[in-house]
């Protein structure tokens, strides 16, 4: 059923348009003098692929539309879905919104923020006036695909993303396309592979959502249990290369989830309860997919599973 208005209102049609979910950013960029800016926009958008072309828009009513104007270069950070403190910060009004921020510097001096799912370093191709909004076209010149999940706005709250699962075709059906048939079925390695797909296919989503690699998790979690430990004992825990645990203590410190000293890694408060709701969200999915199973059922289970590892 379609509502029709007969005036329109503003409000009602901002609310309309808070149905369509979008990707959180902050676009920065630097003046000649040094002037720096930041802001954050769900208005990004893709134009071209070629040439490589991107647009955003600003509300001419602020004050950082200066810098933009002026600036040969701006960036777009699109932000990951732990990055909620960043976007709400370079959405409030500020004399130095980088007080305190981490930032490299890209294209045209314009900052780029660490940590996102993607970045992108645009030359300001074409500004075009749009009602009460600037769009500012930009042509790409360089870009990273950090490849993070991204940090989603959907009616007026953060979201995160949660993909779906492939629907099931004719295809599945064909002969010889039926899962666990014939000598599979006596595999054992096969069975598990796919046993542990199809948990992580509802698992990792959810892990994903909370901002963190799979690397990352699995160290916050080894070190909630530890509380603190040294490189080499690290390295036994996680089973994960020196360079991997090297690099995801590097994010976890610089989001204040770890702390290090004399070559330690120790869990700080903040990282307490990161972790515990990383627990809390594979405490939920085992519930899920395991409470069909009787005690005896899941001890038998956990016992072969101890004995393989």
């Amino acid at each position: 059923m379609n509502t029709q208005v007969s005036s329109f209102d503003s409000k009602a049609f901002r609310r309309a348009l808070g149905n369509f979910a979008t990707g959180i950013t902050v676009i920065t960029a630097t003046a000649p003098n040094g002037e720096k800016v930041g802001v954050t926009a769900n208005s990004f958008n893709s134009v071209s692929l070629d040439p490589a072309l991107i647009l955003w828009s600003i509300d001419k009513r602020s004050g950082s539309f200066k810098v933009f104007e002026q600036a040969s270069h701006f960036a777009v950070n699109i932000l990951a879905a732990d990055q909620i403190e960043l976007s709400n910060h370079f959405a409030r009004s500020s004399d130095d919104k980088f007080a305190g921020i981490e930032y490299g510097s890209g294209a045209g001096q314009a900052a780029i923020l660490p940590d996102c799912a993607a970045v992108f370093e645009c030359e300001k191709y074409e500004i075009i006036e749009g009602g009460d909004h600037w769009i500012l076209i930009g042509k790409v010149v360089a870009f990273e695909d950090i490849g993070r999940a991204p940090l989603v706005y959907h009616q007026g709250s953060y979201s995160v993303v949660m993909p779906h699962q492939r629907p099931a075709t004719s295809e599945d059906e064909a002969p010889g396309m039926k899962v666990l048939e014939g000598r599979l079925n006596n595999n054992f390695y096969y069975l598990m592979t796919q046993a542990v797909r199809a948990y992580q296919n509802d698992y990792q989503p959810l892990q994903l959502s909370t901002g963190l690699q799979t690397s990352e998790a699995r160290m916050l979690i080894v070190l909630e249990q530890d509380r603190k430990l040294c490189i080499d004992d690290l390295l036994a825990e996680v089973n994960m290369p020196r360079q991997e645990i090297e690099h995801a203590a590097e994010i976890l410190q610089r989001k204040g989830l770890v702390s290090l000293a004399d070559n330690c890694y120790r869990i700080t408060p903040k990282g307490m309860q990161q972790a515990e709701t990383l627990w809390d969200l594979a405490a939920q999915e085992q519930e899920k997919v395991f409470s069909q199973f009787s005690d005896s059922e899941l001890n038998a289970f956990r016992k072969v599973l101890t004995a393989i590892m």
